[in-house]
């Protein structure tokens, strides 16, 4: 392997007025803004994979709404024609000389850098929990290869113990641990089986859901369910084929080690920022991205904007947060290279399907400090209450969203609001 050059060494071999660092959602959307809005533009995305994931569909494949390959489309075929796409990835981020050194040992000169590269499902965290993934009944909607196999674990099961754990914030669509027990106990109780079959919920954290408005309609499910509640209880290790996990659990500044038994196990890994963010200089003192809360500018270099998953801002991390987050990054980097005040601001909205039935969504909206951001009047949606609107949305009309309006720069629903 060539050594990564350093800030003393490294060349650039290609100069481009934005160099987006990422392909994902946040990536594609932020260049179809920015073009929409300077088409003579000259940007360049930074992207090594071959596939294009729309990761909120893998809870419906695991609850058996999608096929995987609903979910999967080739980069070639969403990365936009007006992109130069650097198909390797991005070593080093060099904010002081405005370079990105990439794989191959070049390096990318840019007036503006926008930083999208998603988060990183920390898997090796959890002892055993690697070599356990799709056998012995141990399964994960995050991964595109395994929701099937949640899938298959929910048909066949009919009777035993299934666990279903969420880790430590921040990460990537908070709801979606719930989500997966919810469909699969819907599965179960239509099945006539929900009866013989122990559901158990084990968080890291202390209650349901981050925003307490949401709360009673989740516990209302929970409830008809029959589903125990194992707060402050963190998944530190898995033996699949003994089929026993093992969780710490804390009790305010005492904590211990349990193991349960189970016949299926859903898990959803801790997360945490790329290393290629963390070792950087434009990381925070958690690793992500430092931005500014409102203006999604970075806080030390100017010349630096970020969104998505990296993101060391407040909001919740989903794929309706880049629909807001795309135009004010758009629209604020172009004020910065014509050296103009900050014109657009972001108040941290994200959106959480929260599928609580095959049928029914709590559509949660909300921004920073939990504030409510309901897209629809209160009357039309119920705002905190689970509805058929919710789930037309979220199994129909956000994929069409997704793949037509976000990824192509329509911002239907999601100008930028003015500062101020």
């Amino acid at each position: 392997m060539s050594e990564t050059p350093d800030a003393s060494t490294a060349s650039t071999t290609r100069h481009h007025d934005v160099v987006i660092v990422g392909g994902g959602a946040g990536g594609i959307a932020a260049a179809a803004s920015l073009h929409r809005r300077q088409s003579d533009l000259d940007i360049a995305i930074v992207e090594p994979a071959q596939d294009h994931f729309y990761q909120p569909g893998w809870t419906l494949v695991g609850g058996g709404v999608f096929t995987p390959e609903q979910t999967r489309r080739s980069m070639r075929s969403v990365m936009p024609g007006f992109v130069t796409w650097h198909q390797t990835s991005a070593e080093r981020l060099l904010p002081e000389s405005r370079q990105v050194v990439l794989g191959d040992g070049s390096t990318l000169g840019y007036r503006a850098l926008v930083v999208a590269p998603g988060l990183e499902l920390d898997w090796q965290a959890i002892e055993g929990l690697e070599e356990s993934l799709g056998s012995h009944g141990v399964t994960s909607n995050y991964r595109f290869d395994l929701a099937p196999y949640t899938w298959s674990l929910v048909q066949g099961m009919r009777g035993g113990k299934a666990l279903f754990t969420q880790p430590p914030m921040p990460i990537k669509c908070a709801g979606a641990p719930q989500k997966a027990m919810y469909l699969a106990c819907h599965e179960w109780e239509k099945q006539g089986v929900l009866g013989d079959i122990e559901v158990n919920f084990h968080n890291a954290g202390g209650v349901m859901f981050g925003v307490p408005d949401f709360v009673p309609a989740l516990d209302a499910y929970v409830q008809r369910y029959g589903i125990h509640k194992r707060f402050q209880q963190d998944l530190i290790a898995v033996d699949g084929t003994a089929q026993k996990a093992r969780f710490r659990v804390t009790d305010g500044e005492s904590s211990e080690e349990i193991e349960t038994d189970f016949d299926m196990l859903h898990v959803v890994p801790p997360q945490r920022a790329p290393r290629l963010v963390r070792d950087s200089p434009l990381a925070n003192a958690g690793g992500w991205l430092d931005l500014d809360a409102e203006t999604l500018q970075h806080n030390r270099y100017p010349d630096v904007f970020g969104l998505g998953d990296a993101s060391g801002t407040g909001n919740a991390k989903t794929a309706a947060a880049v629909r807001k987050q795309a135009p004010v990054v758009a629209d604020n980097l172009l004020a910065a290279l014509d050296g103009k005040p900050m014109p657009s601001g972001y108040a941290g909205y994200g959106a959480c399907p929260l599928t609580v039935e095959r049928g029914r969504v709590v559509l949660a909206e909300f921004g920073y400090g939990g504030q409510l951001q309901p897209t629809f009047p209160a009357w039309l949606n119920q705002a905190t209450r689970p509805t058929r609107l919710g789930w037309h949305l979220k199994a129909q009309q956000l994929p069409f969203i997704y793949w037509h309006l976000l990824l192509k720069g329509r911002e239907w629903l999601a100008k930028p609001q003015a500062r101020g």
